[in-house]
């Protein structure tokens, strides 16, 4: 990991640190990191290192290998193209030459670490699989290196290491308190083994209630057994965590300020520790008198409210004014920001600016690269066509500016008498798209498009050329005659389109139209409407733009497949939509009024330049490193730097070296036109030729300068001057701008341009724009800012260039915020950085109250702990509070740095610990990790879901495994826009192509896929997807655009979000996915799967299969989903196919679900899905399954299964599901059971008889979702699930709506899809329906019951009579699986995988 730490900072340092480095302890592995990292780097590394930030990039590598595959038990191999060679073939590469064998070169990576050798194409590519340090490696490694050098041979680096599992950080574990209305816990008492708390964490390192009991043993180890006592006594003390009462909480933020205000240094502790407990310990205790002033704290308030938007209660934190919302950043994307940061304050640091001035510079706003450059099209050289200002065609349109503010249909251009659309067309009147395009510019003049149409004709400017020879001459000349003589909107309507203007085609126009008109005197020699022709060609070159035709709109130049006759008519309509925008903006804004020219105000922007220069304009920009130690040409400000072509010697370096004695001796003015005259030819090759002295050449050639020039110093400075001066100038131009010998570029305040072609222009015109793009990007600014330090003028010039090249090279990412607080000394807490170090500026606002207090306050410390800090933390408190906002205790999993244990030996890793926590709360365990992990329980005989510490003897642990790492995107139809629902992606690798997929939803096109670190194949699924579609092009992978390969590489913790464009073929443009006819046949491979039977797809084929859907989270309701399971296959002789929702199952389930399936003789299946980070995201658990219940069928299951019946946990079946699977729906797309009418008893529970629920359904009735039957066929075509989930995203910004997520969504959208109201007898609940329908229940459901709250075991027993014979059954089962268990040692699973544990007690 620590090289690939510093392989991110250039693939030399890599290397370097690969030669240097050896398999050692970790303090020698940093001593050698930090001979190519600075002490900030350092200290980020050991962040990185404690993060595990790298071990994906490493990880991946493996992967990679995995697909060769390496040779068995071999640590170290080679693989040359696809062929491996292992030891035995180090002493043939040692020896002799790669044979020229022609053989396919493997795909290298972005990321791969390629050795700084010759740059040769044709040679074998070695790749060497290794783990770096070991003896294997170093003898591989040296051998490589020596070939790759000498260019035999391109040697490329991947790591391999022997797996091993490790314990991640980075996440957080909640403990939320759950509501205990309903008693839902299971009563079935714990097996296995128990863990003590000792097993996770050292006791001595154990802090509990301020007491460092790891300190006081060492201090006082004759009281050993005293303090183990204490300390138990501290544990079982905060057992009761009573309800605060609502006066109780008004004063609790007010005891936070005065402790806040108080005790500085505290302040971490208390945000850390004190919101984990019960908060009336705080009102145990009396605060009076803690307002210094209230008027300033209010006035804060407001402040923040004015100028970031900040309101009390919010919790917001910044670093160097970059705002970092922690609900998306983690801690590895702050890790990358914290690096690239401490890259602009080093060199900063190093350039010698420092404290305030540090800050300024930095919230400079540099603006960022603009990729939509426009050309100033106020140029007489413009023929145009009208003047919707002018022209009497416009009279009747509306003048006044304010017409954009009117309202119009969506879609509609308005029609305003002013300039705002203008488009110029540089045309070449002999190309076949001229004709074209003009066509389509009368088309738009004819139907009075407001849109201003200018030509600039692009001809042949030789005098001699008249317009009987060159058909081009011969149409500008007839244009002018007919501009000063008719209409200019006649142009072309006698040319066809694909044909070629000739002469002919002009001669024969000018008779037919003109009969009267002299061609002679119009086309011929002596012409009298030649004027101008140059201009036209001279306005071209100059503009720097590329090949013709050209279109600009409103300056800006369109790309060549936008000036496509016909996509063109399209891009301008388009255009005009989105320019209308930006003008309304301006008008609003006051920036364009009625009395402003609309042309000078858009050719007034900071996007307009002179000229289009791609190699100046460039988005893809290379800067020189100022701040770093001098190498070459130590304090010179350089002007000119000579690249000599071949070595520099006495003789060819005469020239060189006059110049730069002009440049050293001569002042400004002088130098600059001695040297323009040394550069003539003549004059240049006279001094190389030496046939003079210098004094005398001087003299014969420059008499007009001697005056200005000083003979003598210019004489002394050439003659003494030696040849290594330029020796040292052509080495720089090799090994830092890495140009070739003789190859030419030039660099503006650190940016690099070039190296040029041969016979490529550096024109005036250029270095004019060069040097408008370099001031109005951050020149200027610098150089105020720069100015107010008060530095002389010399060294202030050199700082602007040095701080304009950092800034401007540092990543462009959103603008920093300005955030300071008035009146500070009694508001803000201010923690000063270690003096004369680099130090980061981190302003941190916070209500300690709330969820952003439990993120941050961790994440805070570990910071002031890596890296040097100024810290401005706000208590942002609410004034009143009504309830308590904090209803859960909140762990962050994060370090600073590798941990090591008493014998120095490295920790396992962290874990997320839980101490002095009240026994009587009911808790669930979630896991809060980054948005791209996929994590699961793999080891806890605890019920995680209702963690009740009265009921647990010893520790409560449990170890989470990340699983997977999310790979996500988005995929359109090229031709139509639209997603192409129903599409099915496969992920896999080249010996295992089908490993997971997916199908694409119709909301944004989303897709995901699960994949681990490594590189991976995706490619459209065999079947309907493949034969219909094709793949077209794709972005943010790792292959080329137009590869015929997807690949995308994962290989680190960020999360990869791609895009895919694809395409019908040409003979399936009417064929449609999900027509009734054309369903997959096969059983798909669903998107995680777990268990069960597995055919291969030729031998799959449609089956009677009852597709049984459930979801279950928590022992009891998995004890209730295994009796619900028993009675569906007691009731039916179809075969049952079972589908679970894994994301909440407890490791128990998923071990013993195998066991059922073999005795009763089903299928399984887990399925997995991540919840889509666009959708609004959920917080409460049980919300949370709600939502996968209703939101995700369509991407849920597989084509093949045409329908799916929900059944919840808690019910129990007495009839067979055939017979619900297939019910005639009528239509709809799914089915539903009515809630039960006929207890009456409840009738005041019934809310949907009232207010909002009456209203809306009419006459329809209200269905409970603990049963359904979804027909997925018509689901999916009628796109069911993405109106779902539409009207989930819109109603779910309110708190207060959906309730019952699962049942009021369906419900709330029953006008538009539509639900099919299942006969009564498919659901009956004691809650809601009689006694006297029991009898024909076909499956019974344990719902709450409201008045009486019974609990769910009590009930089970009491209404169900057979539900207790089927949980003796499964309690049987279960023990047998596990006394199989108990006799067997199940083998460690093979292969790396990443963990994270957890522990809790009272």
């Amino acid at each position: 990991m620590c090289s690939e730490f510093i392989g991110e900072d250039g693939n030399e340092k890599f290397w370097q640190f690969v030669d240097t480095s050896v398999r050692s302890y970790y303090n020698l592995i940093l001593k050698k990191a930090g001979q190519f990292l600075t002490d900030l780097q350092l200290n980020l590394l050991k962040f990185a290192l404690a993060l595990r930030s790298y071990s994906p990039a490493v990880h991946a590598s493996q992967q990679i290998a995995s697909d060769e595959p390496p040779p068995e038990a071999c640590p170290a191999f080679v693989s040359i193209h696809v062929k491996m060679k292992t030891n035995h073939f180090i002493s043939e590469m040692s020896l002799t030459a790669f044979p020229n064998v022609c053989r396919p070169k493997p795909y290298l990576y972005k990321n791969d670490h390629t050795y700084p050798g010759v740059n040769k194409t044709d040679v074998p590519v070695v790749i060497l699989y290794a783990e770096i340090g070991t003896k294997k490696f170093t003898t591989f490694h040296k051998v490589l290196s020596e070939k790759a050098q000498d260019g035999t041979l391109i040697y490329v680096l991947r790591h391999f290491l022997a797996p091993q599992k490790m314990l991640l950080s980075g996440y957080a574990v909640e403990l939320a308190i759950k509501s205990t209305e309903y008693k839902a816990v299971d009563d079935t008492k714990v097996t296995g083994q128990l863990v003590t708390f000792q097993t996770f964490c050292d006791e001595n390192d154990d802090e509990v209630q301020g007491f460092l009991f790891g300190t006081l043993k060492k201090s006082h180890p004759e009281i050993q057994e005293q303090l183990t006592d204490l300390r138990r006594h501290l544990l079982e003390s905060t057992n009761d965590m009573a309800p605060l009462k609502v006066w109780e909480m008004q004063g609790i933020n007010d005891i936070f300020r005065l402790i806040y205000t108080r005790c500085a240094h505290f302040v971490f502790y208390l945000l850390q520790s004190c919101l984990c407990f019960s908060c009336q310990n705080l009102e145990d205790h009396s605060f009076k008198g803690f307002w210094h002033s209230p008027n300033t704290l209010s006035l804060s308030f407001q402040h923040l409210s004015e100028t970031i938007g900040v309101h009390p209660g919010d919790g917001e934190l910044f670093i160097n004014g970059l705002h970092i919302d922690l609900d998306i950043h983690n801690p590895f994307s702050i890790l990358d920001i914290l690096r690239g940061e401490a890259r602009v304050l080093e060199g900063l640091h190093n350039l010698g600016i420092k404290g305030e001035h540090q800050g300024k510079l930095l919230k400079l706003p540099v603006s960022a690269v603009d990729d939509s450059y426009s050309l100033d099209i106020r140029h007489p050289a413009i023929m145009w066509l009208n003047d919707i200002e002018n022209d009497p065609t416009y009279r009747s349109w509306p003048t006044g500016v304010q017409e954009l503010l009117r309202a119009t249909f969506p879609g509609v251009i308005r029609q305003i008498r002013r300039n705002f659309f203008n488009l110029v067309l540089f045309l070449d009147p002999l190309q076949e798209e001229s004709v074209e395009l003009v066509k389509l510019a009368e088309l738009f003049y004819k139907h009075k498009i407001p849109l201003r149409i200018g030509f600039v004709f692009v001809v042949n400017t030789k005098d001699e050329i008249d317009g009987f020879s060159d058909a081009g001459v011969g149409f500008y000349r007839l244009l002018n005659y007919i501009a000063d003589e008719y209409d200019l909107s006649q142009l072309y309507t006698k040319v066809e389109v694909g044909e070629t203007l000739s002469v002919d085609t002009v001669t024969a126009y000018l008779k037919k139209k003109f009969p009267k008109a002299n061609a002679e005197r119009i086309l011929g020699v002596e012409s009298e409407y030649d004027y101008k022709r140059q201009d036209g060609a001279l306005f071209y070159k100059k503009s720097g733009l590329g090949a013709l035709p050209l279109a600009l709109f409103n300056g800006v130049p369109l790309s060549p497949d936008e000036t496509e006759p016909d996509e063109l008519e399209t891009i301008i309509l388009q255009r005009i939509m989105d320019t209308t925008t930006a003008f309304q903006r301006a008008v609003f804004m006051g920036q364009l009024t009625e009395g402003s020219d609309v042309v000078d105000y858009l050719m007034e922007q900071a996007n307009v330049v002179p000229r289009m220069n791609p190699l100046i304009l460039s988005t893809d920009r290379q800067y020189l490193d100022f701040t770093a130690k001098p190498g070459y040409l130590p304090g010179v400000r350089v002007g000119v730097i000579d690249n000599p072509t071949g070595k520099p010697s006495e003789d060819n370096t005469v020239l060189y070296r006059a110049i730069w004695a002009s440049l050293l001796t001569q002042k400004n003015k002088a130098a600059a036109e001695f040297v323009q005259k040394l550069l003539i030819d003549e004059s240049s090759q006279l001094l190389q030729q030496g046939r003079t002295k210098m004094k005398d050449f001087l003299i014969q050639t420059f008499v007009i300068l001697l005056q200005g020039m000083d003979e003598d110093a210019f004489e002394k400075k050439f003659n003494t001057m030696e040849v290594d001066f330029i020796r040292s100038q052509q080495l720089f131009c090799r090994d830092v701008l890495k140009l070739s010998p003789g190859q030419r570029a030039v660099i503006s305040n650190g940016r690099i341009l070039g190296p040029f072609e041969e016979l490529e222009e550096f024109t005036v015109e250029d270095f004019h724009l060069l040097e408008k793009i370099t001031l109005s990007g951050s020149a200027e600014k610098v150089k105020a800012k720069v100015k107010q330090m008060g530095m002389k003028p010399k060294h202030a010039s050199d700082l602007v260039m040095k701080v304009d090249a950092l800034l401007t090279a540092a990543p462009k990412g959103e603008v920093r915020r300005d955030v300071h607080f008035i009146k500070d000394s009694h508001s803000v807490l201010n923690l000063s950085p270690r003096e004369n170090e680099v130090f980061y500026d981190v302003v941190a606002i916070v209500d300690p109250l709330t969820r952003e207090a439990q993120k941050m306050s961790p994440l805070l410390i570990v910071l002031s702990q890596v890296i040097n800090v100024r810290l401005q933390v706000f208590m942002n408190c609410r004034a009143k509070l009504s309830e308590m906002p904090l209803k859960s205790f909140y762990r962050f999993v994060l370090e600073s740095d590798v941990s090591f244990l008493a014998n120095d030996t490295v920790s396992p890793g962290p874990v997320a610990r839980f101490t002095e926590l009240p026994e009587s709360p009911l808790l669930t365990l979630n896991m809060i990790t980054p948005e791209s992990w996929i994590v699961q329980a793999v080891r806890s005989p605890h019920d995680l879901d209702n963690i009740h510490l009265q009921e647990v003897s010893g520790v409560v642990t449990a170890e989470y495994e990340l699983e997977h790492l999310l790979l996500e995107g988005h995929c359109f139809d090229l031709s139509t826009g639209q997603p192409p629902r129903g599409l099915q992606f496969t992920l896999g690798m080249s010996q295992d192509p089908l490993m997971y997929d997916t199908i694409v939803m119709a909301n944004l096109g989303y897709f995901q896929l699960k994949a681990n670190p490594g590189a991976w194949i995706l490619r459209l699924r065999k079947g309907r997807s493949e034969e219909i579609y094709q793949i077209v092009t794709h972005d943010g992978t790792d292959s080329p655009a137009d590869a015929g390969d997807v690949i995308v590489v994962l290989n680190s913790f960020h999360s990869k979000i791609i895009k895919v464009r694809v395409q019908k073929k040409a003979d399936k443009i009417s064929e449609d996915l999900l027509s009734e006819n054309s369903e997959s046949k096969g059983i798909w491979d669903s998107i995680a799967r777990c268990g069960g039977s597995k055919k291969d797809d030729a031998e799959k084929k449609k089956e009677d299969v009852l597709n049984i859907f459930s979801v279950a989270s928590g022992h009891l309701y998995e004890r209730f989903l295994r009796i619900m399971m028993l009675s569906v296959l007691r009731h039916t002789n179809t075969p049952v196919k079972f589908w679970f929702l894994k994301n909440y199952l407890s490791p128990s389930f998923k071990e013993t679900i195998s066991h059922m399936a073999e005795t009763y003789g089903f299928q399984y299946e887990l399925v997995q899905y991540k919840w889509p980070r666009w959708l609004h995201q959920q917080t409460e658990k049980q919300r949370i399954i709600w939502g996968y219940k209703i939101l995700f069928l369509d991407v849920l299951f597989p084509l093949a299964v045409d329908k799916i019946i929900f059944v919840d946990a808690d019910q129990i079946v007495r009839a067979d599901l055939k017979e619900l699977r297939d019910l005639d729906l009528e239509g709809a797309p799914y089915g539903y059971t009515p809630f039960c009418d006929s207890r009456r008893e409840m009738e005041g529970y019934r809310f949907w008889k009232t207010g909002y629920w009456a209203s809306h359904l009419g006459h329809r009735k209200y269905h409970i979702s603990a049963l359904y039957v979804v027909d997925l066929k018509k689901f999916r075509r009628i796109a069911a699930g993405d109106r779902l989930r539409g009207q989930y995203q819109a109603l779910s910004q309110d708190p207060n709506s959906l309730s019952n997520l699962d049942q009021d969504l369906p419900n709330n959208m029953i006008h538009q899809v539509v639900i099919k109201s299942l006969p009564q007898e498919w659901l009956w609940c004691e809650t809601w329906c009689d006694d006297t329908s029991k009898v024909t229940a076909k499956t019974i459901d344990l719902c709450n019951n409201p008045k009486t709250k019974e609990p769910k075991l009590t009930a089970a027993a009491r209404i169900v009579p057979e539900w207790v014979e089927y949980d003796n059954e499964i309690k049987q089962l279960l023990r047998r699986a596990q006394e199989e268990e108990d006799t067997l040692h199940a083998e460690e699973e093979r292969g790396s995988s990443f963990c994270m544990q957890a522990t809790c007690e009272a």
